[in-house]
């Protein structure tokens, strides 16, 4: 249940500026774009879509219970032969409303909260999770909504919805159920595509985290420049002021060029990060130590020595920043890091006994595979091995570009499946094994072909010795593959933990 319901029109037409309201407007207790969540009380937004509209779809949330309905003016039509059952907000763009509209309605929440933003190719999820936690840490009851999961107030819960950013219907629900929950603040795993499509309209934010850029997604964006220029909205979100208490602040990676455009999208205080180039904090002499990353931050004329979990220090030092952007302590924000659970399925290590490390990522992008192969060779006595795959339907450079990441950074490479939809799952692998022979590896030495992933896992395994690292890449906690119209399930971490108990690896037999 929402914090208050909604009463009466006015408070929507103020939120959406242009709208017409048409009949009076009953008690609204939620706010959704999907026809099959509406239950007496609800508000239905209908929102055009890539392969259905929503609009086809108001008959449906009416008998559900809907008593108003959210449409764009071209689609008033539909609306007309229920209009003596639910009321009628027309709008110029659904989806632009939705935010809006659901922020009314769930009180916006956003206003009570320290809101903090976190974009970028790679590393968000992480930064997000470091970020809620070092905050706890220091005193702000903090929470998270990413990729993985959600923490409103009752501990982690797993994203089932395989969503970046959520749809704002839920972004809004969430945050109020954050709010009732005690939660202070909350980091929000800000997506190019969610931006564009206006999931955080309806946030007041406060902070905004740039990690990095590197090619992505140009099959929904079309152009690096548009790709850039989405993840830039939402340092645009920052010029918003509801006086809150909580200082704006602009968070880049000093060493990515591409912060300089991100903070000429906003006004407030820039805060830069960063390990090669000089930085407002600044990660200083990195070593790994086992599984353990170690380094000292500089910020300010103070420094303070930080010990975390194996991961990106980038990370770290981008979530220390978040903390130092409300006045808290370097020391405690630094000292926080040492006692970071990790985040399911981010250099996540499986260890079943076996002679030799076993971690599982998401990274499924060139620059996530370079940046955990990197990370995890110094962790590395013996070989370094990566199970992966590519996604179809997903911008196809990224094919070539993880072979030849995985070409240079890799001893050993088991080419598999990942999401291979509506595409040729061999092609996909092919267009992969073609990047890794033309930088000079072998095929049958360097790297195999195993496109049933179990199976791929087992032959990595099998092969690998004590001292060898075998990474995981590309599932981490997803919980099914995608092969044209099915959704095969599937638990990476299960599989793995399935394997090495059942003895699928050199020295476990």
């Amino acid at each position: 249940m929402p914090r208050r319901p909604y009463h009466g029109g006015v408070d929507l037409l103020h939120a959406c500026p242009g709208a017409r309201l048409i009949g009076g407007v009953p008690e609204i207790q939620a706010v959704t774009h999907d026809s099959r969540e509406v239950h007496a009380g609800s508000a239905f937004v209908a929102v055009p879509g890539a392969v259905t509209d929503g609009h086809d779809y108001i008959g449906g949330a009416i008998e559900a219970g809907a008593r108003l309905v959210v449409v764009q003016a071209d689609h008033e039509q539909k609306w007309a032969r229920y209009a003596d059952r639910a009321a009628l907000l027309v709008v110029e763009d659904s989806r632009q409303a939705m935010g809006p509209v659901a922020a009314e309605v769930y009180g916006h929440p956003s206003h009570e909260m320290l809101l903090a933003g976190v974009t970028g190719t790679d590393g968000k999820t992480t930064t997000c999770h470091l970020a809620g936690h070092v905050l706890s840490q220091c005193g702000i009851a903090c929470g998270y909504m990413t990729s993985a999961g959600f923490d409103t107030g009752n501990g982690f819960e797993p994203n089932a919805l395989h969503m970046t950013t959520l749809e704002a219907t839920h972004v809004q629900e969430l945050l109020a159920r954050a709010t009732r929950s005690g939660r202070q603040a909350m980091c929000v795993e800000a997506s190019s595509e969610g931006l564009a499509q206006h999931r955080l309209a309806g946030c007041e934010l406060d902070v905004a985290v740039f990690r990095n850029l590197s090619r992505d997604h140009l099959d929904f964006h079309g152009s690096m420049e548009a790709y850039r220029d989405a993840k830039g909205a939402l340092f645009e979100m920052l010029e918003t002021d509801h006086a809150k208490p909580f200082p704006k602040a602009a968070i880049v990676n000093a060493d990515d060029p591409a912060s300089a455009h991100m903070l000429r999208r906003t006004s407030r205080r820039p805060i830069t990060y960063g390990i090669e180039s000089e930085a407002d904090v600044r990660g200083l002499d990195v070593a790994v130590s086992g599984l353990r990353v170690e380094f000292s931050v500089s910020a300010s004329g103070e420094t303070a020595q930080a010990r975390a979990p194996l991961m990106i220090p980038y990370n770290g030092l981008a979530a220390i920043a978040v903390a130092l952007s409300q006045g808290l302590s370097l020391a405690a924000a630094a000292a926080a890091l040492e006692t970071f659970p990790g985040v399911p399925g981010r250099f996540e290590v499986i260890d079943c006994g076996q002679p030799f490390l076993v971690v599982v990522d998401i990274a499924s992008t060139p620059a996530a595979l370079e940046f955990v192969l990197k990370t995890l060779r110094p962790a590395t006595t013996g070989r370094l091995w990566v199970v992966f795959g590519a996604a179809g339907g997903r911008d196809t450079a990224r094919r070539d570009g993880m072979g030849r990441v995985a070409a240079q950074f890799a001893d050993r490479s088991v080419l598999t499946n990942e999401d291979p939809r509506r595409e040729d799952p061999d092609a996909i692998i092919e267009t992969i094994a073609a990047a890794m022979r033309d930088a000079g590896r072998r095929e049958g030495s360097d790297f195999v072909r195993v496109p049933n992933r179990r199976e791929a896992i087992r032959h990595a395994f099998e092969h690998a010795r004590p001292g060898d690292t075998v990474l995981l890449a590309g599932k981490a906690t997803e919980t099914f593959m995608v092969f044209g119209e099915r959704r095969v399930p599937w638990d990476e971490r299960s599989v793995a933990r399935e394997l090495l108990a059942a003895g699928g690896a050199a020295g476990t037999r």
